[in-house]
């Protein structure tokens, strides 16, 4: 797997541009990657050091339209914190 395939996007929220200013950075991820694959791919797509990477699986919402319902869905969210010494990752620094 590439890091491409790992990495889906950028999560673009306030929550997300408050932790720019702490090198801390949130993306949407495979939901089959573990910690340790989003580390190795954030270091080679971003050429940065990561300190931690933490993980949330968001369930997907209920949504009905008329009598059909169903599920948004099921995505899985990496927040990634890199070291003191690292370089900031420069995409998010063109939008704070």
């Amino acid at each position: 797997m590439t890091p491409e395939d790992i990495i889906l996007k950028p999560v673009l929220t306030e929550k997300g541009y408050d932790g720019i200013a702490d090198k801390r950075y949130t993306f949407v991820v495979l939901k089959s990657a573990n910690k340790t694959q989003i580390k190795i791919a954030v270091e080679q797509m971003f050429g940065v050091e990561v300190k931690s990477v933490n993980t949330v699986t968001q369930r997907g919402k209920l949504k009905r339209q008329g009598r059909t319902q169903g599920y948004t869905p099921t995505t899985k969210k990496a927040i990634v914190q890199l070291k003191e010494s690292s370089k900031p990752i420069e995409y998010f620094n063109s939008l704070s």
